[in-house]
């Protein structure tokens, strides 16, 4: 009787070990990672000021990780955004936005956003979820996925993803509360520009 239940066990093995590897495959690694490139990954915001008009600027110099697989249609993404790569435009309003009442690069010296769930529409990448770290506090937000793809770069010779996308938060969430009232409207857009090249 033992000599047949171990004849079955040693039958059944191979295959209970190339299911497992398939499960490990699947749920353990993406397809492809991809370095961001901080020469080309910025994120630009726009405030309204004074309920008329509207001040750009953005955070330059955005590194990370990517990992993406169309096929399973998972995705990963995480940056680190400088806080005192912030440029408007103007010295003076620039100094105001790194300073204590705003970002306050001395306490904050960098954001972070983490992906939580990728969404997609047929291949297409629709929306990401993740957390934002900001001015030492995390909450959640969704970033709409205005463009997204990856091709093989001729000049680098290598295969490239692009990434565009966009929301609106609320400042306040974080703790930058500064004339949110009177002046500068609470509400920040957030425009996010991508680019990673395949390891």
């Amino acid at each position: 009787m033992s000599n047949l239940l171990e004849n079955k066990q040693s039958r059944y093995l191979p295959l209970l070990l190339i299911l497992l590897t398939m499960v490990n495959t699947i749920g353990g690694s993406y397809a492809a990672s991809y370095i961001i490139n901080p020469n080309n990954t910025n994120v630009s915001f726009a405030i309204e000021r004074f309920k008329s008009l509207s001040m750009t600027g953005g955070f330059y110099q955005v590194k990370g990780q990517l990992q993406y697989d169309p096929i399973l249609k998972a995705g990963d993404i995480s940056l680190i955004i400088p806080i005192n790569s912030l440029d408007t435009g103007s010295k003076g309003f620039n100094k105001n936005l790194k300073g204590v009442d705003f970002f306050d690069i001395q306490r904050f010296p960098s954001a972070h956003f983490q992906s939580t769930n990728w969404y997609f529409n047929k291949s297409k990448v629709t929306r990401v979820d993740g957390n934002l770290t900001l001015h030492g506090v995390t909450h959640p937000i969704s970033l709409t996925a205005n463009e997204f793809n990856c091709y093989l770069n001729a000049t680098a010779k290598n295969e490239v993803c692009t990434g565009v996308f966009s929301t609106t938060i609320d400042r306040t969430k974080w703790n930058i509360n500064k004339h949110s009232w009177f002046g500068l409207t609470k509400n920040l857009d957030l425009n996010v520009h991508v680019e990673a090249m395949k390891q």
